[in-house]
């Protein structure tokens, strides 16, 4: 589904260089379930932000289908991240004065689609995440547990073709983080393609495939054993 060729990150700022993403070279088929781990600073977050088009790679290919996303100017990355990509972030990004069902409703911004269709969509996804009864809720009013499921919710809203999740349980408590877990890994068993970033190798165990990274390049690359 997804091809990175030679993609290479580099940040200039005054006379120095640093370059966060060394020649990486990755595909990710639909339906796959991808753990990236490394150590903080070995460019696991820039490679996710690379495949969320948020970051623009400075040399490589990264090929979605059959569609080149390096060559798309911005409004067509934002159009092509509101209709295909789907991002779960460490910290929610939850609006606080708007309620839960309008934070999910937020995932479908970039469609065209009449109310009751838009309706039903958040209906179904925080149901789907269990979260409908707070639909009414504020995030103030959620434990951190249902803040996450919440903003899963938003991200799968739109039944998006990839998952991004930057440390999707990295603000939680061990209960919770399972919990979030557990309704990731659901929601790639129904179909979901998903990429995650993780620190727990527990929850990388969770995942099909696991990619670890050092210095801003990828060592080792391994499929779970079924």
């Amino acid at each position: 589904m997804i091809r990175l060729e030679n993609i290479q990150r580099r940040y200039v700022s005054d006379e120095i260089e640093t370059t966060a993403l060394h020649d990486i070279n990755l595909h990710v088929a639909a339906g796959e379930f991808v753990a990236i781990m490394g150590p903080s600073g070995c460019g696991k977050s820039t490679l996710l932000n690379t495949l969320g088009t948020v970051d623009r790679p400075s040399a490589g290919r990264y090929l979605f289908g059959e569609q080149d996303l390096a060559t798309l100017d911005e409004a067509a990355l934002a159009r092509f991240r509101g209709a295909h990509l789907g991002f779960v972030f460490q910290s929610f990004n939850l609006i606080d004065d708007l309620t839960i069902e309008e934070n999910v409703t937020l995932g479908l911004a970039y469609r065209k689609e009449a109310v009751q269709g838009r309706r039903e969509r958040v209906a179904a996804a925080m149901d789907k995440v269990g979260i409908a009864h707070r639909a009414r809720h504020y995030p103030h009013q959620l434990s951190g547990g249902q803040q996450q499921r919440a903003a899963i919710a938003r991200a799968i809203v739109g039944n998006p073709s990839l998952i991004l999740a930057d440390e999707p349980t990295g603000n939680l408590d061990t209960s919770n983080g399972e919990q979030v877990m557990n309704i990731l890994a659901g929601l790639n068993d129904d179909g979901a393609t998903i990429v995650m970033v993780t620190h727990s190798p527990s929850h990388a165990d969770m995942a099909k495939r696991r990619i670890d990274m050092l210095d801003g390049r990828i060592v080792a690359s391994a499929a779970r054993a079924l």
